[in-house]
């Protein structure tokens, strides 16, 4: 990745062009990556965080989505940063990363700490999730004070998570998803000091949610906060290029915190589906992309919760 500064023009025919400019920043921290941030058309009404899957780039969100683009039109900020390429959980490292960034974004945007909102995919959408609840458990330590998340195609329980891996593995049948499975789970028993079976605390410490828990775990942080979650249900897809079924599939635990979020008061929680087959940018169907996400239907959303139109 170049760590110039550099500006570009967007100009691509996956994300359409929208006439924005993409500034990859440097951070006055040696520490954090450099991250990116799309200035919108006219004044600057709030802020969308962006956050990319694992093991990818901040940039790479750009050809996968138009987010971007229908924000520059609508006056909302972008940023994308690299929180942590190899960790689907929040820590000390990730939390350091996220707040510097931010802080350096209200700094020269003067944008309110109000006017944001955070999203991501896969393992990024996983962090948002953590990293807004992080925000509404400790106010008077949070840089900013998220009014909505979102995600695509993320993982919300990191106990299923764990077992998941475990039967992706034990089915030995696609190479892709056992090689994911197989770093993860090295990955989480270090990093979580162990597995559910041995140390089950610090897995619901570190997840969004979690379906054993009546208080839904981290999510009773989410009450008064919009929630949407992202998904392309295909199932028949998952069966005939996974050998996954419905329980291998992050949308049961998904719709599961959803549920908790609604019969617990919180009317401003949904599970939504996508309006199309999801696509990735090299026009291959998967319906784990960012592609989950109607765009303008998203941004629309999104002004209406920050109350900037």
């Amino acid at each position: 990745m170049i760590k110039t500064g550099l500006v570009f023009l967007l100009i691509c025919a996956t994300t359409g062009s929208f006439g924005q400019v993409i500034k990859e920043i440097q951070s006055k921290d040696a520490t954090v990556e450099n991250y990116f941030v799309v200035e919108p058309k006219g004044d600057i009404k709030g802020a969308m965080i962006l956050l990319p899957g694992g093991n990818l780039e901040p940039e790479s969100i750009f050809p996968e989505t138009k987010l971007h683009g229908v924000a520059f039109l609508h006056n909302i900020l972008v940023v994308t940063l690299s929180y942590g390429k190899t960790t689907i959980y929040l820590n000390d490292t990730v939390l350091h990363n996220i707040n510097t960034v931010l802080t350096e974004v209200i700094e020269k945007y003067k944008i309110p700490k109000d006017k944001f909102v955070m999203g991501g995919y896969s393992a990024g959408g996983v962090t948002a999730l953590s990293y807004t609840e992080y925000c509404k458990q400790f106010p008077d330590k949070s840089v900013i004070n998220p009014q909505a998340v979102f995600t695509a195609d993320s993982p919300v329980d990191l106990v299923d998570v764990w077992y998941t891996f475990q039967r992706e593995i034990k089915k030995n049948y696609s190479q892709v998803a056992m090689n994911e499975a197989k770093y993860y789970l090295d990955k989480m028993q270090t990093d979580l000091k162990g597995t559910p079976l041995n140390n089950l605390d610090n897995y619901i410490k570190h997840s969004p949610y979690y379906n054993g828990a009546e208080d839904g775990g981290n999510a009773k942080y989410l009450l008064n906060t919009a929630v949407r979650l992202y998904y392309d249900p295909d199932v028949i897809w998952q069966l005939k290029n996974r050998r996954r079924s419905l329980f291998d599939m992050n949308e049961l635990c998904a719709s599961a915190m959803i549920n908790y979020l609604l019969l617990n008061g919180n009317d401003r929680a949904e599970f939504m589906i996508a309006d199309r087959p999801a696509m990735r940018s090299d026009g291959s169907r998967h319906p784990h992309s960012w592609s989950v996400i109607e765009e303008v239907e998203c941004i629309i959303w999104i002004e209406k919760i920050l109350k900037i139109k």
